[in-house]
């Protein structure tokens, strides 16, 4: 369980309601909740975003990838590199071939695949190629889910102002009666209230989440491909190191030396 991804959404959930409960304690949240304002603003949003969907099925499943941000992320760069460094040394001292034995027992099925078409002699320009379709594959998929969140984000404020809208025009063609002023526009006023929170509560965190997620997975398997394709061009261990040092940040190449996975010198 990602503890940040669910404390942050629970947090802001808490300080919003200490917020309106703070002075008139939690009475007032009756206030702030109407049954139609919530059918305007998520009704409209949830069905517009159905509109845009290929299958029912795949609305469902973009609304379920929401419990991807709670997943705890296992991606590693620095593992990454200390893996690909321990596979260069065993490569350079038996080959090639004793790197299969090792690939049947990996779990990350990206490192196993890379391995064994560079056990089996493939191309290097076909591995590469076939290594980045991977990637690709794995971005527009992860794009797709990030894109209907962004999109629900921009959609919530939007049906929020179209509640209010109609709340302002039911409360103008009433204004004979001036007592009701006040309680008609607090209404009005309560879909925008749940547009906004629907968007700056749950979805722009959940997208944001998500493309960061996005972004060290694609760049962990960037150094895996950089890496692989180097083992299989026989660089020195030592080079391989320096190489993919370049995907970290100064402080964290410091702690890779302090690890003491470095590659062999191997003559």
């Amino acid at each position: 369980m990602d503890i940040a991804s669910l404390g942050g959404l629970l947090m802001a959930l808490v300080l919003v309601i200490y917020g309106i409960t703070a002075k008139d304690g939690f009475g007032a949240l009756n206030g702030f909740l109407d049954r139609d304002s919530a059918l305007i603003t998520f009704g409209g949003a949830f069905m517009g975003m159905l509109a845009t969907q290929s299958s029912i099925p795949e609305f469902i499943k973009k609304l379920k990838s929401i419990s991807l941000i709670f997943k705890p992320q296992t991606v590693n760069e620095l593992e990454t590199i200390q893996t690909v460094i321990k596979l260069s040394n065993v490569a350079r001292k038996d080959g090639l071939l004793q790197l299969e034995e090792m690939a049947n027992n990996m779990d990350d099925a990206f490192m196993k695949k890379g391995l064994l078409l560079i056990v089996d002699g493939t191309d290097p320009e076909l591995v590469r190629s076939i290594l980045e379709t991977e990637l690709s594959s794995i971005e527009e998929r992860h794009s797709a889910n990030i894109g209907f969140w962004e999109a629900l984000a921009a959609a919530g404020p939007a049906w929020g102002m179209i509640g209010t809208l109609i709340g302002l025009i039911n409360m103008l063609g009433k204004l004979q009666d001036m007592a009701t002023v006040g309680p008609n526009m607090a209404i009005a006023l309560i879909t925008t209230l749940y547009g906004s929170m629907l968007a700056n509560w749950i979805c722009t965190p959940v997208a944001n989440k998500m493309k960061e997620n996005n972004g060290a997975e694609l760049k962990q398997k960037e150094i895996l491909v950089e890496g692989l394709l180097s083992i299989q061009a026989g660089e020195n261990p030592r080079v391989i190191e320096e190489k993919l040092k370049s995907f970290l940040a100064p402080n964290r190449r410091e702690e890779l030396n302090s690890g003491g996975e470095g590659g062999d010198d191997v003559g």
